[in-house]
């Protein structure tokens, strides 16, 4: 089973769901994504398998969302562009699984598509 986690060891959340999957015997691909960016088409294409809008899996309340000049009511590419090039943007943590993905807010979400 190959299962890749978009992880931040600084985040709790992201630190909780990484040890959810790894007591259930799941030893993921860690991708520290702060340090390794997904491109805009990796985006593009999480954004599709989510299947929700952009700013589904974005978060709003960091300091670069505002100083972006970004809003809620933005576009997709617009919102997409912006956690391409500011990687703190992207909500956290997002496990991949078999053409599947979830963003771990709660951690036990990512359950769902193991």
């Amino acid at each position: 089973m190959t299962v890749t986690i978009w992880h931040n060891p600084r985040c709790s959340k992201s630190r909780q769901t990484l040890a959810l999957l790894e007591s259930n015997g799941i030893t993921p691909n860690v991708r520290l994504y702060l340090q390794d960016p997904p491109t805009l088409e990796e985006l593009q294409s999480v954004q599709q398998t989510l299947a929700i809008p952009a700013i589904g899996f974005m978060r709003t309340g960091e300091a670069a969302f505002k100083e972006l000049g970004l809003s809620k009511q933005a576009d997709d590419a617009a919102l997409l562009g912006a956690m391409a090039t500011h990687p703190a943007l992207i909500e956290r943590p997002i496990v991949f699984h078999d053409g599947k993905a979830a963003v771990g807010r709660p951690p036990e979400a990512v359950l769902s598509i193991l």
